[in-house]
């Protein structure tokens, strides 16, 4: 085991990486602290270019956000992200056949999403909005809304855009999760707690929302904060265990992993910058 004291301590946290942690402290660490590289992923890279899609969208005036606007943008967007990763999307998409069948996909998204509801009769406060909370306990929050509305009332929406299906309800705890965390971070920037959190599945037009409380508020950022003791404690021990699990299947790092009968590299003694 390597020392305690060359155990780097994580110095911020985002919904993402808390969530990595409770599926398994070896992940995080392979992701957090080694930062070790892994496959570029289609369904990850196909959810960048939707969302920069519908960020590009709400920028237009709002008689112009149709579904052929939308449809439209998809191309330039996939250019402008196929410049910036070309590594990866020449690794994903050898020939342009498969790059023409995986833009389809982004466009039957993109077209699902006219189906749950009219950009044109929304005006967003903010897009892609980057949130840095310091939390009274010096703990540092940070994470990316898709979006946030604010009625003419005031009143304070999260929205967050999936692009898979929606989750059966006994598995839908990671992105609730996910989007309660946005919601502290939220709350304590502005000290309102936001009316509503809702998750659009682009995937099967399925949405789901919450309309939090201050008190389910304070629950969960109780939960953050024993994450982050236990990242804490994990970090100073250097035992950063493996926790096995259906989703073991899709780990780049299965080489590395003892439970796969390999071994992880020396800890790094610089701890990362986040």
């Amino acid at each position: 085991m390597d020392s305690p004291d060359d155990a780097p301590l994580i110095p911020a946290l985002s919904p993402s990486r808390a969530a990595d942690f409770l599926q398994c402290p070896l992940l995080f660490r392979f992701r957090v602290i080694d930062r070790l590289p892994e496959r570029p992923s289609a369904a990850a890279l196909r959810g960048t270019l939707v969302h920069s899609v519908l960020e590009r969208l709400f920028e237009l005036p709002a008689e112009t956000r149709t579904r052929r606007t939308a449809l439209s943008l998809v191309e330039p967007q996939w250019e402008r992200l196929r410049s910036s990763r070309a590594e990866a999307a020449a690794e994903l998409f050898p020939t342009e056949q498969e790059v023409a069948d995986w833009l389809s996909e982004a466009r039957t998204l993109l077209e699902r999403y006219f189906e749950m509801e009219q950009p044109q009769r929304l005006e967003p406060r903010e897009r892609e909005l980057r949130l840095d909370v310091t939390l009274q306990s010096g703990l540092r929050l940070r994470g990316y809304l898709d979006r946030l509305d604010v009625a003419p009332t005031g009143q304070i929406r999260i929205v967050d855009y999936k692009t898979g299906k929606s989750p059966r309800p006994r598995f839908e705890g990671k992105a609730r999760f996910q989007i309660f965390f946005y919601a502290v971070m939220l709350w304590r920037e502005l000290g309102e707690v936001p009316a509503r959190l809702q998750l659009m599945y682009l995937g099967d037009g399925g949405v789901r929302w919450y309309d939090p409380t201050e008190e389910e508020l304070r629950a969960a950022e109780s939960e953050i904060l024993g994450i982050w003791r236990d990242i804490e404690d994990t970090a100073r021990s250097g035992s950063w265990h493996p926790r096995p699990g259906k989703l073991c299947g899709w780990c780049d790092h299965q080489a590395l992993c003892p439970e796969f009968g390999g071994t992880p590299p020396p800890l790094p003694r610089a701890a990362p910058a986040l």
